[in-house]
């Protein structure tokens, strides 16, 4: 299930959201993990097994860590069976991959095995979870049942954002759900189904026939690289808003995931207004251990480089992501040496260096494997007849959208007026826009039933 289905929208969640508030404070927290269960399950009937495994080991793995004399050992087997798990469902058939090519063999036969959604998302929460009670940041919970709902609640389970136990551990407690919580919840999450509904959907069919081309010219090229790096947005941001929403409408305070990434001037600055959440993991639970930028410049270089290529792997089970997180770690480094400073004198250029950067590493992002990449890269940059006909890549639609997106990803939000912006916020005006947005969103749901997710095989 997910969000931008009509299921969830006239079901699940009115009956969740009411049954919520007949919960009460004292139930809220049982009712809305058995909602949540039963969410992951309608999409992974078997592995809801996974999902209650790990909820109980990690309740029990923290307080074995917080009694234990030998709290980092405690530590090591907390996170390497949740390692363990997101290896084997998600990596198993990429290492035998390996370990047969690199033999020259079927060594290793290569297993089929399913992989349950949002795995990536709720295995870091749980790693986060046992961190935070090692360092003595949060206090191992007593009760199964607030770990059980931090690792999987259904509005941040399938695409995050990661949250930090320590951020909602007073909200698992005790919480109100406010009238102004649910109105700004409700709100927020209109906006972010009618990015994922309205434009996301609308340019993913024009990336879609782009990459499955196989006689490519340079605009067909540059035209659907440029809707996959608009798609994603739009797509895996409008998925935050929603579940950020949603977070607001039962109580919960989730951190932002996104901040116009593509008005960025630089690739680090990339990487702090995108993904934020994941950043922010990465450089707390990896980056700092292993001396972040302490102990030299060679060992900080390293540091990066590994920190960039285990963000390209938890995307994907294939070397074209380990590449595109190399990629962008290389382009970090390249910053470093000096090449920042000189981007900084001009804003314009620099945003148009960054997000050209940013579109090139989206094609080894989109392709099934290198190979398709690298062709696709070749046909980006290789002059010639353009043999592709526009109508095969996307209807006037589709062009209208793309070129309308493009402004939409944050240049627009920028230049509107703070004042505007706080008069408009909470309006008469707003709440008619988004009964509209919804109106229209609903309609183009029940019109159409091609509604892809980029981020349910992460």
């Amino acid at each position: 299930m997910v969000f931008s289905s009509l299921i969830f929208l006239w079901i699940f969640l009115p009956l969740v959201f009411f049954g919520n508030l007949l919960a009460g404070r004292k139930l809220s927290n049982l009712f809305l993990l058995l909602a949540s269960l039963f969410f992951y399950a309608w999409g992974e009937p078997v592995m809801v097994l996974l999902m209650f495994v790990c909820c109980l080991w990690n309740w029990a793995a923290g307080l074995l860590i917080s009694r234990s004399k030998h709290k980092k050992l405690s530590l090591a087997l907390g996170v390497t069976l949740d390692l363990s798990f997101l290896f084997y469902y998600k990596y198993i058939g990429f290492f035998c991959d390996i370990v047969n090519s690199v033999g020259g063999g079927s060594i290793l036969p290569r297993p089929e095995v399913a992989l349950p959604i949002g795995i990536s998302f709720f295995t870091f929460q749980a790693i986060s979870y046992l961190a935070d009670v090692y360092r003595g940041q949060v206090a191992a919970s007593k009760d199964p049942l607030p770990v059980a709902l931090y690792i999987s609640f259904f509005p941040q389970l399938i695409a995050g954002p990661i949250v930090q136990y320590r951020s909602v551990e007073a909200a698992l407690r005790e919480r109100r759900v406010t009238t102004a919580d649910t109105a700004d919840g409700f709100r927020r999450f209109v906006y972010g189904l009618s990015k994922k509904v309205l434009i996301a959907n609308v340019l993913a069919g024009c990336a879609d026939k782009a990459f499955a081309l196989e006689a490519l010219d340079m605009r067909a090229a540059w035209i659907g690289a440029l809707a996959y790096t608009l798609q994603i947005y739009y797509d895996f941001s409008g998925y935050s808003d929603m579940a950020i929403g949603l977070g607001k409408m039962f109580g919960f305070t989730f951190p932002e995931n996104f901040r116009y990434p593509y008005l960025s001037r630089s690739i680090s600055e990339f990487w702090r207004r995108w993904h934020i959440t994941l950043g922010a993991w990465f450089r707390e639970y990896v980056y700092i251990p292993l001396g972040g930028n302490r102990k030299g410049r060679g060992r900080t270089l390293f540091n990066l480089m590994l920190v960039f290529a285990l963000t390209g792997l938890w995307h994907g089970a294939e070397l074209s992501f380990i590449l595109w997180g190399l990629y962008h770690g290389l382009l970090s480094l390249i910053e470093r040496v000096g090449l920042k400073k000189l981007l900084e004198k001009s804003r314009v250029i620099s945003r148009l260096l960054c997000f050209c950067a940013v579109l090139l590493g989206w094609v080894l992002f989109r392709a099934e494997n290198c190979s398709e990449a690298f062709r696709y890269l070749a046909a980006m940059f290789t002059p010639g007849a353009e043999t592709v006909p526009l109508w095969q890549l996307g209807d006037r639609k589709c062009f209208i959208f793309l070129i309308l997106a493009i402004p939409g990803a944050g240049l627009i939000q920028t230049l509107v007026p703070e004042k505007l912006r706080t008069k408009y916020t909470g309006s008469v005006i707003e709440a008619l826009i988004c009964m509209l947005l919804l109106f229209f969103c609903v309609a183009s749901l029940a019109a159409d039933s091609y509604n892809p997710f980029i981020y349910f095989q992460f």
